[in-house]
């Protein structure tokens, strides 16, 4: 924190705006990342009712919300995923 008090205000400013924007971007890499793994994975209901575990656990609540609608919209056609369905609760 020492070298942002050299730089002044608006490079602190310019810092924290970078690093909101970073953190975002990574979050929605990740939730994009989570979406093709559950594609991959839909094959087998064991092994997409992990990956959906291990999403839940990882992703932010905001993220957790827009992948309960994918889910639901993906599994609409796959009747053998629906098990899966009640983590998501």
């Amino acid at each position: 924190m020492v070298f942002l008090l050299k730089f002044g205000k608006s490079y602190t400013k310019w810092i924290t705006n970078y690093v909101i924007i970073k953190i975002t971007t990574m979050a929605r890499a990740m939730f994009e990342y989570t979406k093709t793994v559950l594609k991959k994975v839909s094959f087998n209901s064991d092994l997409f009712c992990k990956e959906l575990e291990k999403a839940l656990n990882r992703l932010l609540p905001y993220e957790i919300e827009e992948l309960t609608i994918w889910v639901k919209q993906f599994t609409a056609n796959k009747p053998e995923l629906y098990v899966c369905m009640t983590l998501m609760r």
